[in-house]
């Protein structure tokens, strides 16, 4: 898992020059079928019931934190396609890429099909 250019200035600036930041008081997780980078990017899943879902992540605890709880997106209306990765923003619609990875493997998902993190499935590790 990776840190967006957005997320690595605001912590730049808040550790080194003072200036505030207030973290999302909701992390919203996108699903991807081409991976984004670290300016953004990629493509995000559109259409057929799709929309980013609200996660819980648990304390930090020796650099890294995981979901809390499950994290279920809708049952798919229609194909979504291959969901090669997948995204933190801070809002459920537009917002700011926060973290990105790849997923361990490669999931299709068609009309009828829903795409659940398990909890402790979201590792997200500061190094």
């Amino acid at each position: 898992m990776a840190k967006s250019y957005y997320l690595d200035n605001i912590m730049l600036e808040a550790a080194l020059r003072a200036v505030a930041y207030s973290s999302p008081a909701t992390a919203y997780v996108a699903l991807y079928t081409a991976a984004p980078g670290p300016s953004g990017g990629g493509t995000e899943v559109t259409g057929g019931s799709y929309a980013r879902q609200a996660c819980t992540f648990g304390a930090a605890a020796n650099g890294s934190l995981t979901n809390s709880a499950p994290c279920t997106f809708p049952q798919a209306t229609l194909a979504w396609g291959t969901i090669t990765s997948f995204g933190i923003f801070d809002a459920a619609t537009n917002g700011n890429l926060l973290y990105y990875g790849n997923l361990t493997a490669s999931k299709t998902i068609n009309s009828g099909d829903q795409l659940t993190f398990a909890t402790s499935g979201i590792t997200v590790t500061e190094s």
